[in-house]
């Protein structure tokens, strides 16, 4: 489990924006890391629910809020607004040997719950290959599947398996509802084929990275209309706090970041992200 730390300083990013891809339930203090996120200006945080792992988001969920409130309130921000949680839920690729009709059931079953705003993470891991990656691409494809017939937007994983992942995109179609690849660690070249085909673009901590000088180059270039930041909390935490646990607040240092990038101020990226993931998220 991951804990979260009291929030350090960070850049006012100027305007409010998203932590569009989170996982709430991964972390010690969710509550906090919630409380934490309002103060950075986080006025929404997509979480991920795993639901072939732990499906406890949906009964803790309003009991963090409640607690992240007075917290708020015993600090002195008591007009400060908590971020909009928004679920996604669905089976990562890491599981996809765990995906049953029964998951099935549960994912569509879901959707009955405002929060629950789209699938996901669903896609392709060629890096660990903890799954087969035949079975990986029948359950990409299945959830793919899904998602059309239930006008849901998907959120994609794809690591070391972009080509693989593009196709088979393709091959079904984007769901009208929206596209996002996630986490997006790769270079201008590739980022440009998949905003060509419709998608959206999340950048998390790597693009802070020294070295990460190609993510930067895709940031650079993809539309502001394409665009989300995110963290993938507790994983990947941005430059300078590399190396400790990742927690939603410090999406705001992935804005600085694509902002450097694109050579214009943080607010339009930290708005830009926020008008996306609202109208991504805007089930509920």
């Amino acid at each position: 489990m991951s804990a979260v730390h009291e929030l350090p300083v960070l850049p006012v990013p100027g305007a409010p924006t998203c932590d569009a891809h989170a996982h709430l339930d991964m972390l010690e203090d969710p509550a906090r890391a919630i409380a934490n996120a309002a103060r950075a200006g986080i006025a929404l945080i997509a979480t991920v629910v795993d639901l072939s792992e732990d499906e406890r988001t949906f009964s803790e969920l309003d009991g963090w809020l409640a607690t992240a409130r007075a917290l708020l309130d015993a600090s002195g921000h008591v007009r400060l607004a908590l971020p909009d949680i928004r679920i996604v839920v669905g089976a990562h690729p890491h599981n996809a040997s765990r995906f049953t009709s029964a998951l099935g059931a549960r994912m569509r079953a879901a959707t009955s719950w405002p929060r629950v705003s789209a699938f996901g993470e669903l896609g392709l891991d060629f890096h660990y290959d903890s799954s087969p990656r035949d079975v990986q691409r029948a359950v990409f494809r299945e959830q793919l599947t899904m998602a059309h017939e239930l006008e849901m937007p998907v959120i994609v994983h794809l690591r070391e398996a972009h080509n693989d992942g593009l196709a088979i995109l393709r091959e079904q179609g984007l769901p009208a509802a929206g596209c996002v690849i996630h986490c997006f660690t790769e270079d201008a070249t590739t980022v440009a084929r998949f905003v060509d085909e419709g998608c959206i673009i999340s950048f998390a901590g790597p693009v802070t990275f020294k070295k990460a000088e190609a993510i930067r180059e895709a940031a650079a270039i993809t539309p502001l209309d394409r665009l989300l930041v995110e963290t993938d909390s507790p994983f990947l935490a941005p430059e300078p706090y590399r190396g400790r646990k990742n927690e939603p607040a410090f999406s705001v240092l992935t804005a600085v970041a694509v902002a450097a990038a694109k050579g214009i101020p943080t607010e339009e990226v930290a708005a830009a992200a926020l008008h996306n993931a609202r109208q991504l998220y805007r089930r509920g």
